[in-house]
């Protein structure tokens, strides 16, 4: 059991041994303790150092469970831990923060390579560049010679520089390669140098750190443990920091999460009560001497245990308490804060836990980038194989020939046939190394380059609102885009942009907002006197409604209206002549706004009155019970008085709960089903509204057992819930109200056109399930006809799963869809692994392992006892039956999830299903997710531009993703396939009658071509036209790819490139260096030309211009995209091999330099002459026949090329397949509830207690602590954190 005793833990000037015994004793003293109390531990059970269970277990990775929400025994265990047991086996308590004390925290070290050390506690300045001045040029060199083929050049240089066997200069090979390397370090200098000034705007922040008495302005960078830092509103929390106070009554304090989980809605923290009113001026401050224990860092976003030590009293810590680094400070203009977790960690990673959520930058290689890299091996191997034939031939030949010869003896009387085959086995590795030719990766640099402005330039997938074009942020995965088989993708501000619009309600029967001739009118002279309320304009404005809320007749109406004005949490400030609501969920704030511009304006609150204008007249209403909402209940109530005296309780929630809860089922409520089921089919968010009236005699008896019920010290929430259920019953329906998400522009077109593409799209959202839903449905990933599978089918599925033996038995006729919680995928996922096991409140531990549900799955028992027996292969098993399910469905949601658990969802389908995958994001939460997956997407949108830094493609929209997979991907995929296909042809077509020619020339190793035409081959005779193919080659237009997305399969299944298009390329190469070679030697044995050219110079050129001819025919013929450039390409090569085969051989050169310019005037001979021209065609026709002969084959056999497939497919089918039903059959559709619950449970125990209301002159009384002066502009700060 590990130690959580405080006195044991970081003492200053103890040394080891002593700590050591300190841990013992805690062990023996928790080992006397009594049997624990929560039932959550085995008798004797041992937990591993820093192992959860029980409680601190279950507040592990549980997004969106507040305190409120788990047993009460979490505070009990805190409870029993600072009074000296040890029930619970708790992570390590090492962690302690002294305020005010940067002395204490500069003393400790910490190892973290050998005998090396850094300070424990490091400052707050974040590190997210790879390299610095020093280390840039060993790392880079280290990870470009984890590419194989540069180890391969630096191999053959280093053969080149021994004379006995060097066939050519060293510094030929050397020269190329240093260029290669110099212009891929510069590459990733300038990627790196962008994270450097992305590291330095964000560490300049300006803040206010208590220096001394008095506070300072200073730099994020200089933020330390145990620092108190003064944070304004509208700013970015800098560090991890523990709430001390605010100027907000009872010192809460509202956050923004944005980066975090995404939710643009506040939540609020608060400080603890001895802070709060302790800690009231900055003298007050500087004497603070806290001291925080708590566990050590880690990426538990949503947890947090500790204790603050002060005065001799010692108060327990939650996650409440805590201000996460990344959070913006909301609604508060002033708090502070203990820094508690700094942004820098001494080892790898960071302190912070959003930063260590954000994952470490990985070096992404494309899929043919390995495979390359295969191949490099692949060739290297051939070689050294016909290498050592040619060798082992050339000894014998020797031998042979010393044996026939013997009157040359004196010529090789020093070198033996072995020798002579060891020499001749170097020298053919070298005359052979070109095979793989170094000009194929500096095109291949550039290639990806040009694709890469392509994508930048693409007006296309430009923003014009924003001013923000498409961004190719890495410029080496261009061709990885076309092969994308998953998209995991946040939902908040990627699919959504995060702002509820009220578009229809249904009242007594009446449905508004139908028509688009009712919106955006105003009934003529109603002069409406709460207009100047108003702040934000309404998508949702119908006349006849105006004019009936006008009239104030229906008393249905009236009392529909009312609810949306009461029956709420929000929170309301005013500004000048404007109200500003600020609420717990989108949702409300869109029902309120609604009501306020429908003439029910709600004005101000206090801890028991709500006050609201009706129609202009001022109303109060004495609130005299909120029963708030959680995800259980899916509805809240309010109770109140009105001004006659009346009590009613008005609620709102899931139309699920309040049908049920009618006291009759009428016409009006029959319709009002029907309105819901038209509502949830447009994918609106639906709610149901009811009231009812309630006696005096009623509410007299309810209240007093509500007010028992609240100081029940156990089992307080179910007696509260029971009591709440009994109060909403006999409900009158009032009407449902109809509000819309709204998706960004194309999301529903843009996910339809991707499922065409056999992409499949994945939902990870740390969003509720309500939620996620309806936005599956908004965006058409999820439609009427799917078998939706939650958690308790995906249990019976896996369990059948492990009884046929592994044998997942998916339903094909069947469109499926999985929806899954964190939660769960925590519990199923990661059971095996050596973290700790992260367990919900509801699990209860009885071995090491075994887990048992209250509903007794049978899953989880089979779970727990394999893993007693084999802890790795069950599993992984597991794992993998998860993920088998997950892919055969048609779409996945998964939701709650941290996002850690987003990029090991990531992880798994890239383990178990070798798939290509790219995420898609916009705030910090996806960073991890977004630095996993194969391709990482930045939106840039609201949440700042963490996602953005660290992605490899930037997009300004969700919608452009069609635009950068179906046209640029595929289109940079073909283009590639096609660059490395014709590079390894022209390659093999050309070299390999070097081969040939050693079984003519005594296996010596003697090169056959000119040296300068070995040089120049790949360089200036055939690489224009490939790189014009690399460049601009297409098989469609962009608006065909867009047509047909059903092209993208042929990336996916790797059908341009792979190890059989190799072969066959290999095979095709060879047999035109064969009819090149054998034809011109053919013609050159029994014959000589008119001009007597039988000799070795002209056969080379023969055999060289047949080669190049027919690489450049055959590039030709399967070019589909032409263009000026492909033109001048083709005809730039063959003029250079004119102009060089001139310069190179002219009498001029060889009398200058006769060992360089060895072939005076031999094309100048050979190409006059009729005979060798016939031989070159003769050589030309026979290696194009074949490539005819093959595409005449597929046309008559009916294997089409895609344009004729294409084209037959647009006749039959004259309708573009992108085009969208606007609405489902409706006998197929079942209604879905879809109101959008808070992340908790919202503000109603706040409102109650009065925490966060303001009376009269309610605030703190020391204005020059908690009202300093006005801090300078931060909005042109960088936004959020990185």
């Amino acid at each position: 059991m590990v130690c959580a005793c405080p006195r044991h833990i970081s003492l200053p000037g103890r040394a080891e041994e002593l700590e050591k015994r300190g841990r013992n004793r805690c062990r023996s003293a928790a080992a006397k303790v009594q049997p624990d109390p929560l039932g959550l531990r085995d008798e004797g059970q041992v937990s591993a150092p820093g192992e959860l269970t029980g409680i601190a277990a279950a507040a592990e990775e549980l997004p969106g469970k507040s305190r409120r929400e788990r047993p009460e025994a979490d505070s009990q265990g805190l409870a029993l831990m600072r009074a000296g047991g040890y029930p619970l086996a708790f992570p390590a308590f090492t962690w302690e923060v002294r305020a005010n004390d940067r002395n204490y925290h500069m003393q400790f070290k910490k190892k973290f390579a050998f005998c090396l050390t850094k300070k424990k506690y490091a400052g707050n300045a974040i590190k997210t560049a790879k390299y610095n001045i020093f280390t840039f040029l060993p790392l880079n060199l280290y990870e470009q010679f984890h590419r194989m083929a540069n180890v391969y050049f630096v191999f053959v240089i280093v053969l080149q520089t021994f004379p006995e066997i060097s066939t050519l200069p060293w510094y030929t090979l050397l020269f190329p390669l240093s260029c290669l390397l110099t212009i891929r370090g510069l590459r990733d200098l300038i990627d790196d140098v962008g994270r450097h000034q992305s590291d330095r705007n964000i560490n300049s922040r300006p803040c206010e750190i208590l220096a001394g008495k008095s506070f300072r302005w200073q730099k994020w960078r200089d933020i330390c443990v145990g620092d108190i830092v003064r944070l304004h509103k509208e700013s970015f929390v800098p560090a991890d920091m523990l709430l001390l106070c605010s100027s907000e009554p009872s010192s809460l304090c509202y956050v923004e999460t944005a980066d975090i989980d995404g939710e643009t809605n506040l939540k609020f923290r608060q400080a603890l009560l001895v802070t709060h009113q302790e800690l009231v001026s900055e003298e007050s401050m500087a004497t603070f001497d806290g001291r925080v224990t708590c566990e050590e860092p880690n990426s538990r976003m949503h947890s947090f245990t500790g204790t603050l030590e002060w005065r001799g009293e010692t108060y327990s810590l939650d996650s409440e308490r805590i201000l996460l680094r990344g959070c913006k400070l909301r609604n508060t203009d002033v708090c502070y804060g203990l820094v508690i977790y700094a942004g820098e960690c001494p080892g790898p990673g960071f302190d912070s836990k959003i930063m260590r959520n954000c994952g470490k930058i990985k070096r992404k290689k494309t899929k043919l980038d390995r495979m390359m890299d295969r191949l490099v091996i692949i060739i290297f191997l051939v070689l050294l194989v016909t290498s050592l034939c040619l060798a082992i031939a050339s000894g014998f030949w020797a031998r042979m020939f010393q044996e026939k010869h013997s009157y040359l003896s004196a010529l090789y009387k020093n070198t033996t046939p072995a020798q002579q085959a060891f020499f001749s086995f170097w020298g053919f590795t070298i005359l052979l190394s070109i095979i793989i030719p170094m000009s194929m990766y500096i095109t291949f640099e550039f290639i990806y380059l040009v694709n890469s402005f392509f994508i930048n330039w693409d007006l296309e997938m430009y923003y014009a609102v924003k001013d923000i074009p498409a961004k190719a942020r890495s410029t080496s995965l261009n061709d990885q885009l076309g092969q994308i088989e998953y998209i995991f993708s946040d939902k908040t501000g990627t699919l959504t942009q995060n702002v509820m619009s009220f578009k229809k309600c249904c009242i007594n029967g009446t449905i508004y907002g139908t028509g688009p001739g009712h919106e955006n009118k105003e009934p003529s002279g109603s002069g409406l006197t709460w207009s100047h309320h108003g702040e934000k304009k309404l998508d949702f404005c119908d006349a006849t409604l105006l004019e009936a809320a006008w009239r104030d007749s229906d008393p249905v109406l009236r009392e529909f209206l009312r609810l949306l004005a009461l029956c709420h949490t929000v929170m309301v400030e005013e500004k000048g002549d404007q109200l500003v609501y600020q609420a717990a969920s989108p949702d409300e704030e869109a029902l309120v706004l609604a009501a306020r511009n429908l003439g029910y304006v709600f004005l101000a609150r206090t801890q028991d009155t709500i006050t609201i204008s009706e129609l202009g007249k001022k109303r109060t209403y004495k609130v005299l019970a909120m029963l708030d909402f959680n995800s259980d209940r899916k509805r809240m109530s309010v109770l109140v008085r009105d001004p006659q005296g009346t009590i009613r309780l008005y609620t709102k929630g899931a139309d699920t709960v309040i049908l049920e809860r009618l006291q009759r089922r009428g016409p009006n409520e029959t319709f009002t089903e029907m309105a819901l089921d038209r509502f949830a089919e447009e994918t609106l968010r639906t709610l149901c509204l009811a009231s009812k009236e309630v006696s005096e005699v009623e509410y007299s008896k309810w209240s007093r057992r509500h007010r028992e019920a609240s100081v029940l010290l156990q089992d307080r929430t179910q007696e509260l819930d029971k009591l709440y259920e009994e109060m909403e019953q006999n409900l009158q329906l009032l009407g449902a109200t109809a509000i819309e998400d709204k998706l960004q522009d194309g999301v529903p077109e843009t996910i339809q056109l991707l499922k065409l593409g056999n992409i499949k799209v994945w939902v990870l959202t740390g969003d509720k399930q309500e939620t996620a839903m309806n936005i599956g449905y908004a965006c058409k990933l999820l439609t009427d006809d799917m078998e939706i599978l939650e958690e308790k089918e995906i249990s019976e599925i896996l369990e059948a799963y492990w009884v046929s033996n592994n044998n997942l038995k998916a339903s094909c006729h069947k469109k499926r869809a999985i929806i899954v919680s964190g939660d769960f995928l925590v519990r199923l996922l990661l059971w095996v692994r050596s973290q700790p096991r992260v367990l919900s409140p509801k699990d209860k531990i009885l071995h090491v392992g075994e887990v048992l549900k209250e509903k007794k799955g049978w899953l989880w028992r089979r779970l727990a006892c394999c893993r007693a027996t084999s802890p790795q292969e069950p599993g992984s098993l597991v794992e993998k039956a998860f993920v088998d399910l997950a892919t055969s469905c048609q779409a996945v949601i998964c939701c709650r999830v941290t996002p850690k658990q987003k990029a090991l969802i990531v992880q798994l389908v890239k383990k178990h299903k070798k798939a290509i995958t790219l995420a898609i994001g916009d705030g910090a939460n996806d960073v991890n997710m977004i630095k996993t997956a194969d391709i990482g997407v930045g939106i840039s949108g609201l949440e700042g531009m963490q996602a953005v830094q660290c992605s490899d493609y930037a997009l300004a929209q969700f919608s452009y993703l069609q635009r950068l997979l179906l046209v640029h991907g595929r289109w940079a995929y073909l283009r590639i396939c096609k660059f490395l296909r014709y590079f390894f042809y022209k390659t093999f077509a050309g070299l390999m009658a070097q081969v040939w020619f050693a079984f003519h020339s005594g296996f010596t190793a003697q090169p056959l071509y000119e040296g300068w035409f070995l040089a120049l081959y790949n360089i200036f005779y055939t690489s224009y036209p490939v790189l014009s193919m690399g460049l601009l080659e297409q098989d469609v237009s962009a608006k065909k790819s867009l047509e047909f997305p059903e092209l993208y399969v042929i990336g996916q299944q790797d059908e341009l490139f792979n190890y059989r298009v190799f072969g066959i390329t290999l095979l095709h190469g060879v047999s035109t260096s064969l009819a090149s070679f054998y034809i011109a030697l053919w013609a050159f044995e029994d014959g000589i030309g008119s001009k007597v050219v039988g000799d070795y110079e002209s056969f080379a050129v023969t055999v060289a211009t047949s080669a190049l001819l027919s690489v450049l025919v055959e590039i030709i013929l399967d070019t589909k995209f032409w263009t000026v450039l492909s033109f001048l390409m083709v005809t730039a090569s063959l003029l250079l091999f004119c102009l060089f085969s001139f310069l190179t051989q002219s009498i001029d050169a060889f009398r200058i330099a006769p060992a360089v310019f060895c072939f005076p005037e031999a094309s100048r001979n050979a190409l006059t002459d009729p005979y060798i021209l016939l031989v070159v065609l003769l050589s030309l026709v026979v290696n194009t026949v074949p490539s005819l002969t093959v595409r005449l084959y597929r046309t008559i056999t009916g294997k089409n090329t895609i344009q004729q497939n294409i084209r037959l497919k647009a006749r039959q089918e004259p309708e573009p397949s992108v085009e969208l039903r606007a609405h489902v059959p409706h006998g197929s559709f079942h209604r879905r509830s879809s109101y959008a619950f808070s992340h908790q449970e919202g503000y109603a125990g706040l409102i109650t207690r009065g925490d966060s209301l303001r009376t009269g002159d309610t605030r703190r009384a020391t204005p020059g602590l908690l009202h300093p002066e006005t801090a300078p502009a931060l909005s042109s700060l960088p936004s959020p954190l990185a």
